[in-house]
């Protein structure tokens, strides 16, 4: 194999502990195989190597390669991924009577009844239970608090007052405990007790630490950055103080913060645990062009928790070209485009942030008919529970007769949630179908349900009487008034598992209804929500940044690169820097994807573009592209000369670099004081005012209020649209 020297330095590693920082693409899986390799090589005997893969197909892509590249007959070591390696333990512990044996529960179903009745157990401590603890969606985040306790080994009640779980949450910590207890009880245990219930015991009992310990002499971890506690101090407890632990992974593709990593973990946390390391760089990568590299190498300079470590395109890479473009016209320009050079278009991927931006995307390729594949079926926009539920509010506008099916009518009564049990919905829809009148107050069929759940579905059935009278409003009115009408932000935001699951769905709702503004007619509108779709294996994969780690491919589009979507925030959650900084890791993630173009598009009109797209300095790195090809004429004037002078010194070809002339500056919004009140004398119906986000990092918004919803106008704004704003 051909190895850089940064490769070849890490394969060579001799003595302690060791701390690899790889940036995309640069080959890692090679080094590692090539490390282990080498060690077999040295004589270590396989059977003392432990190799930590951080998911099921990244382990056997790497025992695939290891298998192929080792001499025949070699025996090989020991691969593994932490769910495997605490389910090994636990068996182990187990046999020694350290452990009472327990099963696993390995469907969804089983965790969510486990769940309920911890619920339900914990519910009757509350003098005020909440009604949506037993929805699917609070189940979920029950679920992943339970997970988040024993990936980070917290107490519940400190975790619970750390996080901000939202509303009817308020039972968690109680029934943990109840859960707890529950499996304890049936001899049961989650996928993570695999690894929570060994290091309990095993940091407990020195002498049970003693009989695992001893029989390691290396470990290796890949996407170390991602790991949680849990999983680093069991590490601790496997190495003792004999094996050498070799750390490989990238601090700036941190991620997945939500369940417990940290890009600390790579930084100090590593050296604190294991003691101190020699730090080796991959600093190369053989996936992409000196433009996108300097484009993530921007990108990611303004984060404070991140290694000092430039990406550098390996000489033989493609020529990666970047663009920004504006929403659905630049996607299916840039497919199109993809497609007249004679390529396919299962080798290009669409990125979006989350799935609720993927819905104006897909519905544009459906428009034009052009293939497409999901990650995930069940994100098909027509398929999402709340969007068939709005659909068929607005067909009842066009067709009173369904008001007679109670299929259609426990549809609509049951979306959003009402916070009231099926069964009792299934019934109420039954009779109003019957009767096409709302039961009387003593009716059994309300007896059983609060004054709030009956006036909620009251008012829903009278809403569903009226449409038939709106056949005539233009779409996205009549969408807004059954949004506005059913409070679904509301009640979105209350049932939702998590805060950013609840944003994402009013997400949705903003995104529906810009849609329906573009629909000729009603009947046009729900024909698009409801046109049936298969995923096409010869079409663009549409996934989530979070979906992507890991993954490339020829062509990249990340869109929905709007301020509020990208980075994620909203007036009532806004960003802390901390927060700032992940998203501007997930950001990198989704860049470093790409090998020979990416395409970042924001949606334009009302939405302000991310500020990370500035934060790329993407033309200046076509620029020095097309200076390294010896294309462009010297001396360069970029936004950021140190960086890129740093880089093609890197590199060994440095060109004259000096600093581009700052952008003649106009007054903003920001130059308002934050926190002041504003008025608009001519602005239509509504209000503007001035808006903070994190006192480090303000984030000055420009907002109307208009037909009830809140519409974005600006941030940090040119002050000519501010025309005719006073304090």
């Amino acid at each position: 194999m051909r190895l850089t020297p940064e490769q070849r330095a890490v394969v060579g590693h001799r003595g302690g502990h060791a701390r690899v920082a790889a940036v995309a693409g640069a080959g890692k899986t090679t080094t590692m195989v090539s490390r282990v390799l080498d060690l077999l090589e040295q004589g270590v005997s396989p059977s003392r190597i432990l190799v930590l893969m951080f998911n099921r197909s990244a382990r056997e892509d790497f025992q695939a390669r290891l298998t192929t590249m080792a001499p025949a007959g070699q025996p090989l070591p020991d691969v593994r991924t932490f769910h495997s390696l605490g389910h090994r333990l636990s068996g182990s512990l187990t046999r020694w009577g350290a452990l009472a044996p327990r099963q696993l529960l390995t469907a969804d179903w089983q965790l969510e009844r486990l769940l309920r009745h911890a619920t339900q157990r914990a519910l009757q401590d509350l003098p005020e239970p909440g009604e949506a603890a037993l929805e699917a969606e609070k189940l979920e985040a029950l679920a992943h608090f339970c997970g988040l306790v024993k990936a980070e080994m917290a107490s519940p009640a400190e975790l619970y007052a750390r996080l901000d779980f939202g509303e009817d949450t308020e039972h968690f910590v109680a029934a943990f405990e109840h859960a707890e207890i529950l499996l304890a009880e049936q001899g049961l245990m989650t996928y993570s007790d695999l690894l929570y219930r060994p290091l309990l015991a095993l940091e407990a009992d020195p002498a049970l630490r003693g009989r695992v310990q001893g029989f390691l002499d290396h470990v290796i971890i890949d996407e170390y950055q991602d790991i949680n506690q849990a999983q680093q101090r069991l590490l601790a407890v496997l190495a003792g103080g004999q094996a050498a632990v070799m750390a490989v992974g990238d601090a700036n593709q941190c991620i997945y913060e939500w369940r417990g990593a940290h890009p600390d973990t790579m930084l100090e946390n590593f050296t604190a645990t294991f003691g101190e390391a020699r730090d080796y760089p991959l600093s190369t990568t053989f996936r992409h062009g000196h433009a996108l590299a300097l484009a993530a190498n921007h990108a990611i300079a303004a984060n404070r928790r991140r290694p000092d470590q430039l990406c550098l395109a390996a000489p033989d890479n493609p020529a990666t070209r970047l663009a920004v473009g504006q929403g659905t016209q630049g996607l299916l320009g840039e497919l199109a485009d993809w497609q007249r050079q004679g390529r396919q278009l299962d080798e290009a991927c669409l990125l979006v942030r989350s799935w609720a931006l993927s819905v104006p995307l897909q519905l544009a390729l459906l428009r034009e008919g052009v293939p497409f594949r999901l990650s995930r079926e069940d994100r098909f926009v027509f398929r999402l529970p709340l969007v068939e539920a709005l659909a068929g509010y607005l067909m009842l506008a066009l067709d009173a007769g369904l008001l007679q099916d109670p299929g259609h009518l426990l549809t609509l009564l049951a979306q959003p949630t009402p916070f009231v049990a099926r069964e009792r919905l299934a019934a109420l829809a039954t009779r109003l179908a019957e009767t096409q009148r709302w039961p009387e107050r003593h009716d059994p069929l309300l007896s059983s349900l609060k004054p709030h759940q009956r006036r909620t579905l009251k008012r829903r059935w009278a809403l569903l009487c009226e449409l038939p009278r709106h056949a005539g409003w233009a779409p996205a009115r009549l969408l807004e008034h059954v949004i506005e009408s059913v409070e679904a932000e509301k009640v979105l935001k209350r049932a939702a598992a998590r805060r950013d699951k609840g944003e994402e769905d009013v997400r949705l709702l903003d995104v529906l209804v810009e849609q329906a503004e573009e629909a000729p007619d009603l009947a046009a509108f729900i024909e698009l929500l409801r046109r049936p779709v298969q995923n096409r294996d010869d079409g663009v994969l549409i996934t989530t940044v979070h979906g992507a780690k890991g993954l490339e491919w020829p062509l990249v589009v990340l869109a929905g690169l709007n301020e509020e979507d990208f980075p994620h925030y909203t007036r009532d959650n806004p960003l802390t820097l901390a927060r700032l900084e992940e998203e501007r890791r997930l950001f990198y993630v989704a860049i470093t994807r790409a090998r020979e173009r990416l395409a970042m598009l924001h949606d334009g009109g009302d939405h302000r573009p991310s500020r990370f797209l500035d934060e790329t300095a993407w033309q200046d790195g076509l620029r020095v592209a097309e200076h390294l090809a010896g294309e462009g004429e010297a001396p360069l004037a970029v936004a950021h000369p140190t960086l890129v002078h740093r880089y093609v010194v890197a590199l060994g070809r440095p060109l004259p670099i000096e600093a581009a002339a700052p952008t003649p500056r106009v007054a903003e919004a920001a130059d308002y004081r934050v926190g002041q009140r504003l008025t608009h004398a001519v602005f239509g119906e509504g209000e503007i005012s001035v808006v903070e986000g994190d006192p480090d990092n303000p984030v000055i918004e420009v907002r109307f209020r208009q037909a009830g919803r809140r519409r974005l106008i600006a941030r940090r704004a040119p002050i000519e649209l501010l025309e005719g704003v006073r304090a």
